[in-house]
């Protein structure tokens, strides 16, 4: 990948986010915040635009910007456009996992956190959790 170049980027993500509970014996079902498709629809020095969708009414519009250090960076907010998403805010930081040198099969990963900006429902706002999303 060329420097500036957010193609190899582009395209759909399994995305899952946990979370932040320092218990051991606390198992993965218990850690679940969310799980979905990220699909990365633009990455580029003008900025980053996409969607996240948990099922066909809980999805939200993803925009923010992207930086092309290293490790890459990308700060994005997501904002509910549908009918179980509506009014709903996420803002998330993440950071593309350098490639290993002399690794086996290493999938093109996205790691980083997820705060919840606004309170909706029974959910209240300043919630985090730590998310990744692997490329398909």
């Amino acid at each position: 990948m060329q420097p500036g170049d957010g193609s190899s980027l582009l395209g759909s993500w399994t995305y899952r986010s946990l979370i932040n509970d320092p218990n051991i014996s606390t198992g993965f079902d218990g850690l679940e915040f969310g799980r979905g498709e990220l699909r990365v629809e633009q990455w580029n020095l003008d900025g980053f635009s996409g969607r996240l969708v948990f099922g066909d009414t809980y999805q939200f519009a993803l925009t923010g910007s992207a930086s092309f250090g290293e490790p890459r960076t990308l700060a994005l907010r997501g904002t509910g456009d549908t009918a179980d998403s509506a009014n709903q805010i996420y803002d998330y930081l993440g950071h593309l996992v350098p490639p290993w040198r002399g690794v086996v099969d290493q999938r093109t990963v996205l790691v980083g956190s997820v705060f919840r900006a606004v309170a909706h429902g029974s959910a209240q706002a300043g919630a985090v959790a730590s998310w990744y999303a692997v490329k398909h």
